[in-house]
């Protein structure tokens, strides 16, 4: 297992269209994806889950994977986290 925390620096968070893209890049891995921002911790492969994490801009979020290609999902995703501008 593998985490890193990453800080949002969208302005307005992370709403609908971006938690969409997120969730559909993070389907495409096979490994578990857990999402926490503020002790709250859900799976990354959940739209709705992801939206009640209530992500604002500047907050914290901690990327937790588990499972093949686990690095590969970390690169991608934390990526997603820091650039969608959406």
């Amino acid at each position: 297992m593998i985490s890193k925390t990453f800080t949002i620096i969208n302005p307005t968070g992370f709403h609908v269209r971006p938690a969409k893209a997120f969730v559909q890049a993070a389907s495409a891995f096979p490994c578990t994806i857990k999402v926490e921002n503020k002790g709250k911790k859900v799976n990354g492969k959940s739209s709705l889950s992801m939206l009640t994490l209530g992500i604002a801009a500047q907050d914290e979020v901690t990327l937790e994977i588990d499972g093949d290609q686990e690095q590969e999902a970390m690169e991608r995703l934390g990526k997603l986290l820091t650039d969608i501008y959406e």
